[in-house]
């Protein structure tokens, strides 16, 4: 079982084309690129911290049918653009605005926004965040974990701590 990283998929939204430059001729398009690329990152058995921003302006039963076609575990540390209709789908395992975990021995700081400061940010504890699709310069210790940084696809705590993409 492996964990993973994510956030800001953006499921359905036109807007996130322009807006962040994503490469995808059509929100069709987007959306299947992101359900294969995160089906061949994320085995059935994994676990997957999506870090909010899942679907925007999308109807329940569109999201329950992205959210279902994903593998792994998910949980949502939900963003601003996570609804309590997407909060409540049944194919979270959890749901929480902030988490504070570990992961390979290293304490993390999960939330769907960077922080200037954060719990234990001077005993080596990491912020993992979303929100900025990569447009804003981090603090040490601090990595974005949208699609729009890491291919489009979920990330292992050891890719971003090597910066391997």
């Amino acid at each position: 079982m492996a964990v993973f990283f994510t956030s800001d998929t953006h499921f359905g939204h036109g807007g996130a084309l322009g807006l962040y430059r994503r490469p995808f001729a059509s929100v069709a398009a987007m959306n299947e690129a992101l359900v294969e690329q995160w089906n061949e990152t994320v085995g059935l058995d994994d676990v997957v911290w999506h870090l909010g921003d899942f679907a925007i302006r999308q109807r329940p039963p569109v999201v329950a049918e992205f959210l279902a076609r994903l593998n792994g575990h998910k949980h949502l540390v939900a963003g601003n653009n996570d609804p309590p209709a997407t909060q409540e789908l049944e194919d979270w395992e959890s749901v929480q605005s902030y988490l504070e975990i570990e992961a390979d021995g290293i304490g993390l700081v999960l939330c769907h926004y960077p922080f200037r400061s954060w719990r234990s940010m001077g005993k080596g504890w990491i912020n993992l965040h979303g929100h900025s699709h990569g447009r804003m310069k981090p603090l040490p210790r601090q990595f974005d974990v949208g699609v729009d940084v890491w291919d489009f696809r979920p990330i292992t705590l050891r890719e971003i701590l090597h910066g391997r993409r």
